[in-house]
C-alpha cells in the first residue's frame, strides 16, 4: 500500500500501481469524468500512468490551467493525426499547447494547405475524436526511437531525438499516429467535442531563418460545442474592442515608421489620458508616503552589468551607445531599479528612514523583435509606474498590505472587479536556485501569505514560481469579455541590495542589508491603457475620459452660444469641446456616439434663451435639459466619486 496526500493534506491509502484516474474514480464518478490531468509530487503526470510509491497528488479539470494545457496538448496530436490522414507524407516539427489552444509546425512535403482546407481538417479531427482512441504513453530507447522515426522519414523528430538523453525518451500513440512527446495527455480523444482551425503562419524550424520554413497550423478545441461558440463570439467582440482600432478612432495615439516600430506617439487626448492616470496614482502614492524621483533615460553599461540586467536582457536591449571616451559605453535604460539603488546609496541611511519608498514614472527601452510588437501591449519604449521600497525584513508584511491597498483601490476605481492572485514561492527541494538566507525567505514568504489572509484574498500558492531573488504576488484580472491580463505585481528582492552593497545603520549601530520590494500596479502605462481600452470598449469612466462632454449646436446660428457654454464649463473644470461642423444634428449625434464621449450637450434656440443645455448620455439617450451650472455640478460630483 502507498500513501497519497491530497491538497488539503488529507492522506488515503491505495495499492501501489494505482493511477490518478482510479484515485479520481474512488473519490467521485463525476470527478473521474471531469478530470483531465494530474501532478504527482508536483511533476506533470498522465491520468493512466501508475503511481508506485508515496506521493502528493493534484487533479486538474478544465477550469484549471493545467487541465486546459493537457487538453490542448492532446488536441495538437489530434491535429497531427488528422493532417497525417489528409496529407500523406507530411512531416512534423513540434506541436505544443499555447495560451489559447495549440499549434503544430509541419513540413507539407509537396502538399498545399490553405484556409480553404480548414473545414476538412476540423471535420477529420472530430471524426477521429469520435473513435475515442486511447492516448498511450511508452518509454523507448534512443536507438529504437531514432530507428522508428527514420523509417517514417521524420527528419525533424530525429534531430530532436539526437539531442535527448537515453532513458528519458517517451512517445504517445493514438490510433495510427505516434509522436515523440514528454506529455502529459488526456486518457483518450473522446472528450474533444469541438475543434476550430484558427490560422496558418510561417515558422522557421527551431526559429532559425537559415533552416526550412514550416507551416504553423493554429487551432483550438473544447469539451463542449457551446464553449467553442462562446469563444468565437468573444473573438468577434474582441475585434470591436481592439485598442489599436479604438485608439485611432479616439485620437489617442499613433505610430510612425519614420519614428520607428514599437515607439508610440501620444496625441493630445492620449497624453491627457496618461497624465490623468499618473496624477491619479501620484495622489495615492503621496498618501502612502512615496517620494517621487527622476532618473535618466540612459545609464553606464557597467550599472546594468552590476545589476545583472545586462546578462539577462543584453540581447533584448538596444545596442550600447559608444561615447568619444575610449571604452565608455552607455545603454538605453532597460530597467529603473538599478538607478533607484544608486539613489539609496547617495547618502548614508539609518533604520529611522525605513521604509524608504521611491516612485518614478520611468521610461525604459527594450528591443522587442519586430514580429512580437503589437499596438501598445508590446512596444520598444514604455513607461513603468515603478516604485521600489527599501525596508527592514520585519517591515515586509506591513509594506505588502499597503501596496495591496493601493492595487485594490486602483482596480475598484477602474472597474476591474474580477481578479485573482498568485503567490509565487521558493521550491523548498531546490534551494540552490535562489539567493538569500532561509531566514529571510521564511520571513518574506510568511509576510506575503499573512498579508493575503488579512485582506481575505484567496491567492493560489505556486511552489517553484518565485524569482531567484525573492517571492512575489501577482494579480490577474478578467476583463469585460473574460480575457485574463496580468496587472499589478509585488516582488521581494534580496539580489539587488546584495549586488549594489546597500546598507543602513540599525538601532544596534551595526550595518544591515535592506530588503527591496518592487511594485508596479499598472505595469506599464502603454499596456495598461491598451487593457483599459479593451475592457471598457473605449467608454472610460467620466473622471478619466479625454473629453467629458461635447456641445452640439443644432445649426451654425447657435455656435456662439455653444462656445459660451464651453467657456463656462471649462472654467468649472469640465473637459469639453464643440462640434461646430455644418452638419445636421442627427449626423453629429451619430458621429459623436462613435467617439465614445460620455455626454452630448445639444443647444438650440430654447437652450440659448434659458441658459440651458439638452443632455444626452452615451448609450442611454436623452436625459432632459438642465442649467449649465447644474450640469457642471453633476459632473464634479461624479468625478469626485471616480464614476
Amino acid at each position: 500500500m502507498i500513501n497519497i496526500t491530497f491538497p488539503d493534506n488529507s492522506v488515503k491509502q491505495f495499492e501501489a500501481g494505482v493511477t490518478p484516474l482510479q484515485i479520481a474514480q474512488s473519490l467521485s464518478p463525476q470527478l473521474a469524468r471531469d478530470v483531465l490531468a494530474a501532478s504527482i509530487n508536483d511533476q506533470e503526470w498522465d491520468l493512466t500512468r501508475p503511481i508506485e510509491s508515496d506521493a502528493t497528488i493534484k487533479l486538474f479539470k478544465w477550469d484549471d490551467a493545467e487541465g486546459k494545457h493537457a487538453f490542448w496538448h492532446s488536441s495538437a496530436h489530434l491535429l497531427a493525426e488528422a493532417l497525417q490522414e489528409l496529407y500523406p507524407g507530411v512531416k512534423f516539427g513540434i506541436g505544443p499547447a499555447v495560451e489559447n489552444g495549440f499549434y503544430y509546425d509541419i513540413d507539407p512535403n509537396g502538399h498545399s494547405i490553405t484556409s480553404a482546407d480548414f473545414p476538412a481538417i476540423e471535420a477529420k479531427m472530430l471524426e477521429l475524436a469520435k473513435r475515442n482512441e486511447a492516448i498511450v504513453r511508452a518509454d523507448i530507447s534512443k536507438e529504437d526511437a531514432l530507428k522508428a522515426f527514420e523509417e517514417r522519414g521524420e527528419e525533424y523528430k530525429c534531430e530532436l531525438i539526437s539531442e535527448l538523453e537515453d532513458g528519458h525518451i517517451t512517445t504517445y500513440t493514438q490510433g495510427a499516429f505516434t509522436d515523440l512527446c514528454r506529455g502529459p495527455h488526456i486518457p483518450s480523444t473522446g472528450v474533444i467535442k469541438a475543434a476550430k482551425i484558427m490560422s496558418l503562419a510561417g515558422a522557421y524550424w527551431r526559429g532559425d531563418e537559415k533552416r526550412n520554413q514550416l507551416v504553423r497550423v493554429y487551432g483550438i478545441t473544447f469539451p463542449k460545442k457551446k464553449m467553442l461558440d462562446e469563444y468565437l463570439a468573444m473573438l468577434e467582440e474582441a475585434k470591436k474592442r481592439d485598442h489599436r482600432k479604438l485608439g485611432k478612432e479616439m485620437e489617442l495615439f499613433a505610430f510612425s515608421t519614420n519614428v520607428g516600430a514599437g515607439l508610440p506617439l501620444w496625441l493630445p487626448k492620449g497624453a491627457a489620458l496618461r497624465d490623468r492616470l499618473e496624477q491619479f496614482l501620484r495622489k495615492i502614492q503621496k498618501k502612502y508616503g512615496y517620494q517621487q524621483v527622476i532618473t535618466p533615460h540612459i545609464g553606464n553599461k557597467l550599472l546594468y552589468v552590476t545589476s545583472g540586467h545586462y546578462a539577462k536582457y543584453g540581447k533584448d536591449s538596444f545596442q550600447p551607445i559608444r561615447t568619444p571616451q575610449e571604452g565608455e559605453e552607455y545603454m538605453l535604460k532597460p530597467m529603473n531599479c538599478p538607478h533607484h539603488c544608486e539613489i539609496f546609496k547617495a547618502y548614508p541611511r539609518s533604520y529611522r528612514e525605513l521604509p524608504l519608498r521611491l516612485a518614478e514614472f520611468g521610461t525604459v527601452y527594450r528591443y522587442e523583435q519586430t514580429g512580437e510588437l503589437h499596438g501598445l501591449t508590446r512596444v520598444r519604449g514604455f513607461t513603468q509606474d515603478d516604485a521600489h521600497i527599501f525596508c527592514a525584513p520585519d517591515q515586509i508584511k506591513d509594506e505588502f498590505l499597503k501596496v495591496m491597498d493601493i492595487i485594490f483601490y486602483i482596480f475598484k476605481a477602474l472597474d476591474f472587479n474580477n481578479f485573482e492572485a498568485q503567490i509565487s514561492l521558493r521550491d523548498p527541494k531546490n534551494k540552490q536556485k535562489y539567493i538569500g538566507t532561509d531566514e529571510n525567505w521564511h520571513l518574506a514568504e510568511t509576510a506575503i501569505i499573512e498579508a493575503c489572509e488579512e485582506k481575505g484574498l484567496k491567492a493560489r500558492k505556486e511552489l517553484g514560481e518565485a524569482a531567484f531573488y525573492g517571492p512575489k504576488l501577482d494579480f490577474m484580472v478578467k476583463d469585460a469579455i473574460g480575457r485574463r491580463w496580468q496587472l499589478g505585481t509585488i516582488q521581494v528582492d534580496y539580489n539587488l541590495p546584495e549586488r549594489f552593497q546597500l546598507e543602513y545603520t540599525g538601532a544596534d549601530n551595526q550595518k544591515h542589508r535592506p530588503v527591496m520590494i518592487h511594485r508596479a500596479p499598472f505595469g506599464s502605462l502603454e499596456r495598461f491603457v491598451a487593457v483599459l481600452l479593451e475592457h471598457t470598449a473605449g467608454k472610460f469612466p467620466l473622471w478619466l475620459s479625454p473629453d467629458q462632454a461635447i456641445i452640439l449646436p443644432i445649426s451654425e446660428k447657435y455656435n456662439d452660444y455653444a462656445y459660451e457654454v464651453a467657456k463656462e464649463l471649462t472654467a468649472a473644470d469640465v473637459r469639453v469641446t464643440v462640434d461646430d461642423r455644418n452638419e445636421k444634428i442627427g449626423r453629429k449625434i451619430r458621429d459623436n456616439e462613435l467617439r465614445r464621449i460620455p455626454y452630448m450637450l445639444v443647444v438650440g434656440e430654447k437652450e440659448a434663451e434659458n441658459g440651458e443645455v439638452s443632455v444626452r448620455k452615451q448609450g442611454e439617450g436623452d436625459k432632459g435639459t438642465m442649467k449649465i451650472a447644474t450640469f457642471a455640478e453633476e459632473i464634479a460630483r461624479k468625478v469626485a466619486n471616480l464614476e
